[in-house]
């Protein structure tokens, strides 16, 4: 038995080390990516694409007839796709997948989200050298199809990629928040809808939505139910703000600004309204559209990426047809402060290039990328929502200017409430901003959030929002989203509890092989014990 426990543990150690050195092997292996003079043609390659959706087939559609237009450029690149209904998931497993290797070849994702990637060695492939290259960069004289010039990317979107000295993620599609009003219901609370959309008058009207009879009923839309606001992003609610209020939320390099005067005078501002039943979240009570269509809420903040759910009419409706009321919709920016200066949050996927040992690999997964840009999958793809195209090109065309001028001429590709979103952003393209970006970026961004999410929920169990609240409140959602452990340049101390995402899984099955040699190891010595126990008692009865 001692032998066979000693060889268990033996064999044991020895595959940990294997798989330490493999871990490790994994993780630092790729070497910095310099791109290839030429395309080696005579070989097949494997790429993947991890994409998202919002469970919108058409989007799933769009994405398989990119990769079959791309496959029959280039027959010996392979695209497999895999799908996701939720970026921080795509942004989960690529934390996961980074240690050991297996990160996908190309990625929807976010500039935050690229900058928590780079703390792995030459993890993502910075996109500036790949752009000018002369045969297979943007435009390039060697591409099998008609790709854009770097000049024809609308240059505010392209820089939105720029981490430090380099341009790390290219934009995919554009979106911003808009505001969804029931126009019927603010007449006949009596008030007339300004051009642009201010707090005040949204609160106003808010407060006023809250009044029930004597049953318990909302006058305003004879139901028992009646949230006036519901914000979809919270995280945007608050950036938003603040910006429009000149107030810090961090520096280029990373120092966080966000727990200030400004922040705590807007959370009582949001206590009050969500005390009074006027003000609510995604989060805490649902989608803001499903609300809007039942007659429920009166301002539905969401994306412009939203907009095929919103209205009496909207194609991609959530409730049942006989829950939903008719009403006129009105399509607005996100409330302002200063209606002569709108700001609005400029958002929407990228899509970054992951690093390979193999340069060929990447240069592959490069000419994919660039495919995402051309004319055919910017506009069909713009078409399902609120979105943009990120191409002046593909902006100008007689087709997508068409599609535009057909607003309201059906209720499915031309529905007038998705591209009156996004005219939206057309409009205001010159007035988007967008957040600095640096490893805990977007630990920051969900920290905003959580702000409003904290006090709207505590509000609601009747909980007294203080000063006392807000300083334990600060220190809480710190502590929660680790940032003090996000120092200037955006780097997170690992000693002091940075997040960094869930563990990998090589370090989670070394970390479990570690435990099983040291139950092996206790297994051993116990039954060593009771073996020599046992000799020593037959020994005295010899």
């Amino acid at each position: 038995m001692k032998k066979r426990f000693s060889r268990a543990v033996s064999l044991l150690l020895s595959a940990i080390c294997l798989l330490s050195l493999t871990a490790c092997h994994s993780a630092n292996q790729t070497k910095a990516f310099e791109a290839p003079e030429s395309f080696d043609e005579s070989r097949e390659y494997e790429i993947t694409f991890w994409a998202k959706n919002d469970t919108n087939m058409t989007q799933v559609e769009i994405y398989h007839k990119a990769i079959e237009d791309f496959e029959a450029c280039y027959p010996n690149i392979h695209v497999t796709l895999r799908l996701y209904t939720d970026y921080g998931k795509i942004y989960n497993d690529v934390i996961t997948n980074i240690p050991t290797g297996t990160t996908p070849n190309v990625c929807i994702t976010y500039p935050d989200h690229i900058a928590t990637y780079l703390t792995g060695m030459n993890t993502v492939v910075p996109l500036d050298t790949l752009f000018d290259h002369p045969e297979y960069g943007l435009g390039g004289s060697a591409l099998r199809f008609d790709g854009v010039e770097k000049e024809g990317i609308v240059s505010r979107h392209l820089e939105e990629g720029r981490l430090g000295d380099h341009i790390y993620a290219m934009p995919f599609m554009r979106s911003t928040e808009a505001c969804y009003v029931n126009k019927t219901f603010v007449e006949k609370l009596g008030f007339t809808l300004p051009e642009t959309l201010t707090w005040d008058f949204m609160w106003e009207v808010a407060e006023a939505a809250t009044k029930k009879d004597e049953d318990g009923v909302y006058e305003v839309n004879g139901q028992k139910v009646m949230i006036p606001i519901i914000y979809k992003s919270t995280d945007n609610m608050m950036i938003q703000y603040l910006r429009q209020s000149n107030a810090p939320y961090s520096t280029e390099d990373g120092q966080i600004d966000l727990f200030h005067d400004t922040t705590k005078e807007f959370l009582y501002t949001v206590a009050s309204h969500a005390e009074s039943g006027a003000f609510s979240t995604f989060k805490i009570s649902s989608y803001p559209a499903n609300f809007l269509n039942a007659g429920q809420c009166i301002f539905a903040i969401d994306s412009t990426a939203g907009a095929t759910w919103m209205g009496s009419d909207a194609p991609l409706c959530d409730i049942s047809e006989d829950k939903i009321v008719d009403f006129e919709t009105a399509v607005m920016p996100p409330p302002q402060l200063d209606p002569e200066n709108p700001v609005m949050i400029s958002q929407g996927p990228s899509v970054c290039v992951f690093n390979k040992d193999d340069p060929q690999e990447v240069l592959a997964s490069w000419l994919f990328a660039q495919f995402l840009l051309t004319n055919g999958v910017q506009i069909a793809y713009s078409k399902t929502e609120g979105y943009v195209p990120v191409t002046e090109v593909a902006r100008a065309t007689e087709e997508y200017q068409d599609y535009l001028a057909r607003c309201g001429e059906d209720g499915d590709e031309h529905y007038d409430i998705k591209i009156k979103a996004t005219r939206l952003l057309l409009d205001n393209t010159e007035n988007t901003f967008v957040t600095p970006v640096f490893n805990g970026s977007a630990s920051l961004r969900d920290a905003s959030g959580e702000l409003i999410e904290s006090v709207t929920k505590s509000v609601r169990r009747n909980a007294n929002v203080d000063e006392a609240y807000m300083e334990t409140l600060f220190e809480d959602v710190t502590a929660l989203y680790r940032l003090d452990s996000v120092g200037r340049n955006g780097a997170m101390s690992v000693t002091n509890g940075a997040d960094l995402g869930p563990l990998p899984t090589g370090a989670v099955v070394l970390l479990a092989s570690l435990g099983g040699v040291w139950v092996l190891i206790a297994v051993w010595f116990f039954c060593e014990k009771a073996r020599k126990k046992k000799r020593n008692q037959q020994m005295e009865k010899e």
